[in-house]
């Protein structure tokens, strides 16, 4: 289902707005950063879902652009039988950033969702925003213009929040195969939390804050849902949605981060709590990111703060654009990816069958997996209060060491671009980040290390079918 968090610059301590969220997927997550790519004339992109998906329709291909940008992002292997590599979205060098937010459509447009679909999913559209953007206004354009053009392939209706330093956009894409999308501007002073993605109220005209296709408003009076003369509002939730309104969730975070900005300006802290907090993230949240919405001295100093599991039960660190690359035990394993049970880090029936080979180099899979361990910690910590809170105050004392400690490293860098020694800039940040990583996972080891002693000491290991965890808002 995923989630995420906007806050206006208007509202935060340091100036500028943020963008926050964690992605819910049952499979295997990893961080990669992708570089920036030229593409030939005529270059193609395939994208959409296949016949296995859980909402059939046909892979297409589509015109790649002749640049993409560099981008870093997390992706993951499974969703709802979605071709892999998926991704929720990330962080461009242009500055924009990407979350992808479940949004159900009404039952009667996934009923009348065509079993050929094509067009890009959603994943497809955070990855091309990511790697065409240059504002967040243009990502709703290219969502829209790729929509009228190739259509849509979903699975019952989705969103995403796009947002650059100077304003965000909620982008909801509806089931049906009828091209029905809307988007909603979101400004300095806005706190927005989508999970599902919500747009209410709209004006029957597109205006400043309101964009939709033209035949938004009449598809809805066609299938008898919506009748202009009532004097009724368009309320796109209650026409083309599930009819929920706000969830609950959304609006207890909503009210929560609009009392701290009231009582103060909202901190580096308040932003990460959004999506740390137990009410909200458990063993479903992926992943965690937090997107401060800077425009630095150069692309290369754009961070995005990383947890390789729900950050309740792990350190959210800053990865820089510029960096070389991202740890191996960060990278992707073969832990929770979809198709590896059946394949083998051996080649010996790879003419035979390929798919018996596996997609893992074999580098990567020796070194010990991010994910792994810290979804041990979250799960023994769930079992013990006592080390869920030991967990929490340890990785947010870090958390704030980091932050405290993040300026020198990023003016470091700063002054070896300006001196012209970009390659050294980019060894002192991939330095940094994979020693500010290695730190959180070694703490991960022993933390569990201990909890899991203290537990089976005391016999209270959870042996149950019945899983231990915080009580949720969603």
């Amino acid at each position: 289902m995923s989630y995420g968090i906007y806050i206006g610059r208007n509202l935060t301590e340091t100036g500028h707005a943020w963008l926050a969220g964690y992605g819910d997927e049952p499979s295997s997550h990893w961080l990669e950063i992708v570089p920036a790519a030229d593409h030939e004339e005529g270059a193609t992109v395939t994208v959409g879902v296949g016949p296995e998906s859980d909402m059939p329709g046909r892979r297409t291909e589509i015109p790649q652009a002749a640049r993409t940008a560099r981008h870093m992002r997390v992706s993951y292997s499974y969703y709802l039988g979605v071709p892999a590599p998926i991704t929720n979205g990330g962080l461009n060098e242009h500055g924009v950033a990407v979350r992808d937010i479940w949004s159900t459509s009404r039952d009667a447009l996934i009923a009348m969702t065509p079993a050929d679909q094509t067009g890009p999913n959603y994943s497809d559209l955070a990855r091309i925003v990511m790697e065409r953007a240059r504002t967040a206004r243009e990502g709703v354009d290219l969502i829209a213009a790729l929509i009228a053009e190739h259509g849509y392939s979903d699975y019952g209706g989705n969103s995403h929040i796009i947002a650059d330093p100077d304003e965000a956009w909620v982008v909801i894409q509806f089931s049906g195969g009828k091209g029905l999308w809307v988007a909603e501007r979101l400004g300095a002073d806005d706190i927005r939390a989508s999970r599902p993605g919500y747009v209410g109220v709209v004006p029957t005209q597109p205006d400043e804050r309101f964009l939709y296709p033209a035949h938004f408003i009449s598809t809805a009076v066609e299938l008898g849902w919506f009748d202009p003369a009532s004097g009724a509002p368009f309320d796109v939730n209650a026409i083309y949605g599930d009819g929920k309104g706000r969830w609950e969730g959304m609006a207890w975070v909503e009210a929560e981060m609009r009392r701290r900005a009231e009582a103060g300006p909202i901190t580096f802290a308040d932003v990460c709590w959004a999506i740390q907090t137990e009410v909200l993230t458990g063993d479903t949240a992926g992943y965690g990111q937090v997107v401060p919405l800077v425009h630095p001295a150069d692309p290369a100093l754009r961070v995005m703060w990383h947890a390789p599991v729900g950050p309740v039960t792990a350190p959210l660190v800053p990865v820089f654009l510029g960096q070389a690359g991202v740890p191996d035990e960060y990278a992707q394993h073969r832990y929770l990816t979809t198709g590896e049970a059946h394949r083998f880090l051996d080649r010996r029936k790879e003419v035979k069958d390929p798919e018996t080979v596996s997609h893992v180099p074999q580098g990567i899979e020796v070194s010990t997996c991010a994910v792994a361990e810290f979804k041990r910690l979250m799960h023994l910590a769930f079992q013990d209060e006592g080390l869920r809170v030991e967990a929490w105050d340890h990785f947010r004392a870090m958390e704030a060491e980091i932050a405290a400690d993040l300026p020198r490293v990023l003016r470091s860098a700063e002054l070896l671009i300006a001196a012209g020694e970009p390659v050294l800039a980019a060894r002192l940040l991939t330095r940094e980040n994979a020693a500010w990583l290695g730190r959180g996972l070694d703490d991960c080891r022993a933390l569990a290390a201990s909890g899991h002693a203290r537990l089976r000491q005391r016999g209270v290991l959870n042996r149950t079918r019945r899983p231990l965890a915080p009580a949720q808002r969603w």
